[in-house]
């Protein structure tokens, strides 16, 4: 079941504190294309955490 805060859209900031990395680990994840779930919504990324929880599990994180 998913908690209601795990599936609210967050930001660059956000998602590097929660994945515990750099915000430009994740804009470079995003440009590589390496399959970060990352939507565009205007200007800004934006994440689920719960996308990004899937993400990680999956092993698609690890690969460069």
């Amino acid at each position: 079941m998913v908690n209601m805060n795990d599936d609210k859209w967050i930001g660059i900031d956000e998602a590097a504190q929660y994945l515990d990395v750099n915000k430009d680990s994740i804009r470079n994840w995003i440009k590589k294309g390496n399959g970060i779930p990352a939507h565009k919504i205007g200007k800004q990324w934006k994440f689920k955490k719960s996308e990004l929880d899937a993400w990680v599990k999956s092993g698609k994180s690890a690969i460069e």
